[in-house]
């Protein structure tokens, strides 16, 4: 199926791995344009060798830390012309409330919960300038299946479910889509360090978290391109008629 994406322009934030980075490759299939946005320089520069070498469209990186409100508008000024935004960075820990702290909680909010933010607020008039936009935001399926183990990123999540529901009534007004994904669990880095930090509290041991994949849907868990793939229909004119709605793709687990 033609996306109809070719030719556009795409910001991924977290876009140097994981999920980032398969929703930069699922755009630069359909032939988007894409700037990869994350910390790391290297891993950055290993992402868009990883792009150029599969397809033939402008990879360009911006390294940036977007818990800081100077970084994310610098981000904003240097991708003025994108036509699909794609929030993605930030890694909330797992931990119940007598576990994370103060500072460790502000510091994960600032990335994900209010960089998100941030850089939709940032973004939003250039976006409107150019209309027939797009703002995908990747939150994550712990925002409505609520675990008190992994309090921070449950309640963040929450947060940016109703964000983008939100915005996401109102952006069409100025030729805005606004939409989400939450992903259940997906074979990344990240996947691995939470299932981990699971088995050890279920289990009593770190290392027995491959276990734990076992008992999930299908008995494996999500992969990044599957996630990837949903975040380029949902930017295409495909799903021209979807805004304020967020798709959660975790086998079935949500409703369980």
């Amino acid at each position: 199926m033609d996306l109809r994406l070719a030719g556009k322009r795409a910001l991924i934030t977290g876009g140097s791995k994981g999920i980032g980075l398969a929703a930069a490759e699922s755009l630069a299939a359909e032939g988007v344009d894409v700037i990869l946005v994350a910390r790391d320089p290297a891993a950055l520069a290993a992402g868009q060798a990883s792009i150029r070498a599969r397809h033939q469209v402008n990879v360009t990186t911006v390294a940036a830390d977007l818990s800081e409100e100077s970084e994310v508008l610098r981000v904003a000024k240097s991708a003025a012309d994108i036509d699909i935004l794609v929030n993605n960075a930030g890694a909330i820990p797992p931990g119940g409330l007598r576990v994370v702290d103060e500072a460790t909680w502000r510091r994960a909010w600032d990335l994900k919960v209010f960089g998100f933010i941030a850089l939709c607020r940032a973004a939003y008039p250039a976006l409107a300038d150019r209309g027939n936009a797009v703002i995908v935001n990747v939150i994550g399926a712990a925002g409505e299946k609520l675990d008190p183990n992994y309090i921070a990123g449950s309640t963040g999540n929450a947060a940016l479910m109703a964000f983008t529901r939100a915005l996401g009534r109102a952006s069409t007004a100025d030729g805005i889509r606004v939409v989400g994904i939450n992903p259940g669990p997906v074979a990344t880095a990240r996947m691995e360090m939470l299932m981990r930090k699971r088995a050890e509290t279920d289990l009593g041991d770190a290392e027995r978290w491959l276990e734990l994949c076992a008992r999930m849907p299908f008995a494996r868990p999500g992969m990044p391109e599957e996630i990837g793939d949903a975040v380029a229909f949902l930017a295409s004119p495909r799903s021209g008629y979807t805004s304020g709605t967020i798709l959660t793709i975790d086998g079935g687990m949500a409703g369980s």
